[in-house]
């Protein structure tokens, strides 16, 4: 092959290649909000259901019960409150992408602990946790992206 058609070759390659970028600017974005919303819209959904109307501290009747005789928790009271609570806040830092890797580290630490203590089968793991968690680690790492409160705020991908 001769040195012509080699750079030739090349020159093909790097301008194949070159099409991504544009691609990449307007669609990485977008990647980022569907990174972050399938598994935050879950934990909200859960969340208000441990509650009694707008109040995230007024947690329904049957929560303590559920935590302590169907989960398995210790101090059940306090853990559904808490549960309540980080389910909301943090869903919703994550869907508005505000400390958007912190609120996606803390619903990975949520789904490690549904998984460790509560619904322990390879199964759910692999059907539901799984997918949670790599979308949830994804956010940590890479961030919320421009669609993101903290891109307005700080003006980078916090």
């Amino acid at each position: 092959m001769s040195e012509h058609q080699t750079s030739h070759q090349t020159s093909v390659l790097r301008k194949l290649s070159a099409i991504g970028d544009p691609l990449t600017e307007i669609l990485s974005p977008l990647a980022l909000l569907a990174l972050r919303l399938p598994t935050a819209l879950v934990f909200w959904f859960s969340a208000r259901t441990k509650v009694e109307g707008w109040n995230i501290f007024d947690i329904t009747d049957s929560q303590p019960f559920l935590f302590e005789y169907e989960y398995g928790l210790p101090f059940p009271t306090f853990t559904a409150h808490v549960t309540a609570i980080a389910e909301h806040v943090l869903a919703i830092l994550v869907i508005v992408g505000l400390f958007t890797r912190l609120g996606a580290l803390g619903l990975l630490v949520m789904t490690a602990v549904i998984q460790t203590f509560i619904y322990t089968s390879f199964e759910v793991w692999w059907n539901i946790h799984m997918w949670w968690a790599v979308t949830m680690f994804a956010v940590v790492a890479l961030g919320p992206g421009r669609l993101s409160v903290d891109h307005l705020i700080f003006g980078r991908q916090t």
